[in-house]
């Protein structure tokens, strides 16, 4: 009789899937109804954008500091009057190094979860109006929180973990990247200085050939070779059969010996930091046959050996067994520096596409002002053509004028939509949107209106350059990596000279055969035959000392020899990375003092510019002047105001160039590292 249980789940009757289907479909409409309760619906895009039937959108921020953002769930979407942008925080890629407790983790593979390529919330509280506006402060933390070059720079950190996690297990080093991602156009993207440091990739053992400005590090990490510091552990089970025709059937008895034989073997081996290492063998066989000559039938035969070795000269100690950790320690803070570098690069970027944006839009105000003038200019041209006050001429050349303002308007405003589509590719993760790629951006901040004098000494300046630059902090890590491996290359000349000892037992039972002749006296099964291994009744003992001397030994005197080399180039090296920030320090203090000159010579062009405007309207108000006088004048105010708006944002470059040849550019904005790391910008810090 079936346990009622059962009969009870073999009688329930099976949801078709037709059934299972509209339910799914249920929830899913069920899901999206209430996604939608939740937010309200944009409008068409023709209307008028009605702000009570939106989401509050915070005002753009006129001052350097951006109010903080609300937090948002993933595949969030915040509604304007122009529609909506896919929004949502960035899916955590370094999520692989949180350490688990299962023993079988070891053997399983992790993915690494795909990117996130969704802007970030900030961006939607910044759009009013169907236009973005945007601040400097605003530009720089959507920057951090979006720009793809800081995306990419991310992962080296994880990876500089990776080489650090293989380094523990005795693993050479792989390397890691330590020069800028620079994918992002528009700006005067810099690199941060002289060159890249350390080189472009801090390589490990064998690593290829050259670094920056010709430095050689292929000698990084040569030594003695390292062993593995995990645990090993070998096994070997199987069950043979052998059949063999016999010539001489005296030895064995028959005319086929049948053999079968089963063994079961076990090794663990263990390599230590100070060069030690362990092993320890357990070893099993049964073997029966058809051969009534055999002693035993069946043979147990089992077998134990520690072996244990150590290296006393090459190869001796934690320096030379732990070089490849140490190195990846060290190029780990060198990829910590390689990123904030990386922030540096970018922030100094967009602070320029920034400057580059608010000129194009001065120029572009400029340019309407000046066409507005023109066009009110020919109005009253032709009625006083139509009163025959002026000649036909006259008009022809208003007419012309205006003909060139328009066409100067027309390259302003194409300038500026190019301006506008290098900051919105700057500060975003996507760009597939198409109202993101028609939205106008609007800078809330302007250019300065007074010069700020650099009263900081230049004494200062270099010493805080020299301090501050991340080119130097990279070459002093990279120097200790050198000093490590000039270290390791000097014990590798060094003959490998090994004590060693080990211990054996060996344990032999099974099941006598009569009639063989003489007395066995062995245990019958494998427990008294695996005792015997361990009783000391057939032990064999050894200790020794084991050497290996190459002759003449010229790739190790070779490499050690170029390890000095390499180091000393490399002192060479940083002495003149010093001297080129020194001059990059002084020449960015020139650019700066150039810059506030030019802005004072044209601030007092346009002035001039303005007042002889000013006059030729008032003496053509008094019959005095003619149309073609004031706008000519009129036209060099343009020219003046053009002049004006490039001079003042050479002269804001320079005060960006200066920061980053001292190194300052984090502190001078407020920048933390910590949340460019994490991708979100928290507003407390600033």
């Amino acid at each position: 009789m079936k346990n009622p249980q059962v009969k009870a789940l073999i009688q329930t009757p099976v949801t078709p899937i037709r059934t299972r289907i509209i339910a799914g479909a249920a929830i899913v409409l069920l899901n999206l109804n209430m996604a939608m309760a939740q937010e309200p619906a944009a409008p068409a895009p023709q209307q008028a954008p009605a702000q009570d039937q939106q989401a509050p959108v915070p005002q753009p921020a006129q001052s350097p500091s951006s109010p903080s953002q609300p937090e948002t769930t993933p595949q969030q979407q915040t509604v304007n009057s122009t529609g909506s942008f896919q929004t949502g925080p960035q899916v955590p890629f370094d999520a692989m190094l949180r350490k688990s407790w299962n023993p079988f983790d070891a053997y399983r593979g992790k993915v690494v979860a795909p990117p996130s390529l969704s802007n970030s919330p900030r961006l939607n509280s910044l759009v009013r109006d169907g236009k973005l506006y945007l601040s400097l402060r605003n530009a720089i933390d959507l920057a951090l929180e979006n720009n793809l070059d800081l995306v990419i720079a991310r992962y080296n950190l994880p990876i500089a973990q990776m080489d650090v996690l293989r380094t523990q297990a005795g693993g050479s080093v792989r390397g890691v990247n330590t020069g800028i991602v620079s994918g992002t156009p528009g700006g005067a993207a810099a690199n941060g200085g002289t060159g890249s440091g350390a080189g472009g990739t801090s390589t490990g053992a064998g690593g290829a050939g050259a670094g920056a400005g010709g430095i050689v590090q292929s000698t990084f990490g040569t030594g003695t070779n390292v062993s593995s510091y995990d645990p090993f552990i070998q096994a070997k089970v199987y069950n043979d059969h052998t059949s063999q025709l016999v010539p001489n059937q005296i030895v064995l008895g028959v005319p086929v010996y049948r053999l079968n034989e089963n063994l079961a073997n076990i090794s663990y081996q263990q390599a230590f930091p100070t060069g030690t290492f362990f092993e320890a063998d357990f070893n099993n066989n049964r073997q029966t046959s058809n051969s009534p000559n055999n002693a035993l039938n069946p043979q147990l035969f089992s077998t134990t050996v520690f072996y244990v070795g150590q290296q006393l000269l090459a190869g001796f100690g934690l320096g030379p067994n732990l070089r490849f950790l140490k190195i990846a320690k060290t190029d780990q803070k060198i990829s910590d520096i390689a990123f904030k570098a990386q922030i540096i690069s970018t922030v100094t970027q967009i602070c320029n596409i920034y400057w580059d944006l608010v000129n194009a839009y001065d120029t572009e105000q400029v340019g309407e002002r000046s066409v507005a003038f023109a066009t009110e200019t020919l109005g009253t041209s032709r009625k006083q053509l139509e009163l025959q006050a002026i000649p036909e001429m006259d008009v022809l050349k208003a007419e012309s004028e205006l003909a060139t303002r328009q066409q100067e308007l027309t390259v302003a405003r194409t300038n500026l939509e190019l301006q506008e589509l290098y900051m919105k590719n700057a500060i975003t993760r996507s760009f597939d949107d198409p109202i993101l790629q028609e939205m106008a951006v609007v800078p809330t901040d302007h250019l300065a209106a007074q010069v700020e004098p650099d009263t900081q000494p230049i004494q200062q300046a270099l010493a805080d350059a020299l301090k501050n630059r991340w080119e130097i902090q990279e070459n002093a890590l990279d120097q200790s990596n050198r000093e490590l491996t000039r270290k390791t290359a000097r014990n590798a000349l060094l003959p490998q000279l090994t004590l060693y000892g080990f211990y054996s037992g060996t344990g032999v039972g099974g099941t006598p055969i009569p009639g063989t002749g003489g007395t066995i006296v062995a245990p019958s099964g494998f427990g008294g035959t695996i005792a015997n291994t361990f009783n000391n009744s057939s032990p064999e003992y050894q200790v020794g000392f084991n050497l290996q001397m190459p002759l003449r030994n010229r790739v190790s005197k070779a490499d050690q020899y170029r390890t000095e080399l390499e180091y000393r180039q490399s002192q060479v090296y940083a002495e003149e990375l010093k001297k080129n920030i020194v001059i990059e320090v002084r020449n960015a203090r020139y650019s700066v003092e150039q810059g506030a000159s030019r802005v004072a010579a044209a601030r007092q062009a346009r002035d001039l510019a303005q007042r002889t405007l000013d006059i030729m309207q008032k003496e053509q108000k008094l019959g005095a002047g003619s149309n073609q006088q004031t706008l000519t004048s009129e036209h060099d105010l343009s020219v003046a105001e053009s002049a004006l708006v490039t001079a003042q944002t050479a002269y804001e470059k320079s005060r960006i160039l200066l920061k980053q040849a001292t190194g300052s550019v984090l502190e001078s904005y407020g920048i933390s590292i910590a949340d460019a790391k994490s991708g979100v910008v928290e507003a407390d810090n600033h």
